[in-house]
């Protein structure tokens, strides 16, 4: 018999996958594993017959940590092996005020191909489940402790596999469990616009962040493929629609490519698309990632442009770059087994 894994599954469905009587041994089961336990033995407060039942019909972990990178700057770096054998990565990253992030992967690579974009040149391999989501999270716990926000940001596409991120947001957000706020939650997507209607139709109230990178449509086609069939103006609706249902400031992530998107025309054009919107322009100098033919801007060529949105009174910022030393940082990922 094939052992179903836990990590995926509510407290009342634990208890009836396994059979667990009583029905308040799922509760007890799933606290345990939102605290990190990678065994039933470890489970102190379960009888023999209930840890006998778990080691017979179920595991907690499908994967395991194969290898782990450290930056300088705090950055850590998980390369985790699926049980396929499948590689993917996900991230921690630190901030100034020693706030922890996990930055998480939603899929074996990425189908969406943006060129500027390491894991868009893995193709995709396929979607993660709900608990191999979780997984990664709980992983990069037990290697920094207590996290304190989840960024769906990692390899893949959110919103193509959005049933398995609403479970597993499900279950970090359990109040018998991790419990998670959700305002803690960012989903990040290239502009999927079904998908953005959909998330906003959702009872998910997750932040919403759009990789726009350009507000011109032919340029955002060569560089983004997705473009062709989410044109700008329908995106710029969805967006609107979001944040009017959410109640949300929309985060708009814009990956600087030297001599590319960085003159003035593209920051004009950047206002343009913010108008009549709430949102934040993340500003990304772009990280170096062989192979790809671009450069990162140098340094007043993104102050530049970040002085232009400022003069327009759009609320931005400059990301600092964090994980570069070991190929964490935005559009990195997958450059290590690649």
């Amino acid at each position: 018999m094939e052992k179903v894994s836990l990590l995926g599954l509510s407290p009342t469905e634990i208890t009836e996958v396994v059979g667990l009587k009583p029905a308040f041994r799922g509760k007890q089961v799933f606290n345990w594993i939102s605290k990190g336990a990678s065994s039933f033995l470890e489970m102190t407060n379960l009888d023999k017959k209930s840890i006998a039942l778990l080691e017979e019909k179920a595991l907690i972990f499908t994967s395991f940590v194969s290898d782990t990178l450290k930056d300088k700057d705090g950055t850590i770096k998980l390369q985790i092996t699926l049980n396929d054998k499948r590689a993917i990565e996900t991230v921690l990253l630190t901030d100034d005020k020693q706030r922890k992030t996990a930055c998480v992967s939603c899929q074996a690579g990425c189908a969406m191909g943006c060129a500027f974009c390491q894991t868009g040149t893995l193709g995709l391999g396929r979607n993660l489940s709900a608990g191999e989501i979780v997984e990664e999270f709980l992983f990069l716990e037990k290697e920094a402790g207590t996290l304190d926000n989840i960024v769906f940001m990692g390899m893949g596409e959110p919103l193509q596999n959005l049933n398995a991120i609403q479970k597993a947001i499900e279950i970090l957000s359990h109040p018998e469990g991790r419990n998670l706020g959700t305002r803690r939650i960012t989903l990040s997507t290239c502009g999927l616009i079904d998908g953005i209607y959909r998330l906003a139709d959702s009872s998910l109230n997750v932040r919403l962040a759009v990789s726009l990178t350009t507000a011109n449509q032919a340029l955002r086609e060569r560089l983004m493929p997705v473009a062709k069939g989410n044109p700008i103006p329908k995106l710029k609706e969805a967006i609107r629609y979001y944040a009017q249902k959410k109640g949300k400031r929309i985060t708009l992530e814009v990956a600087l490519l030297s001599g590319i998107n960085t003159d003035k025309e593209s920051a004009l054009n950047l206002i343009d698309f913010a108008k009549g919107l709430d949102v934040y322009i993340n500003v990304i100098p772009w990280n170096k990632v062989g192979g790809l033919d671009f450069s990162t801007p140098l340094e007043n060529e993104s102050k530049n442009f970040i002085k232009i949105l400022d003069s327009a009174n759009i609320p931005c910022g400059l990301r600092l770059k964090r994980g570069s030393g070991i190929a964490a940082s935005c559009g990195q990922l997958g450059k290590s087994f690649a």
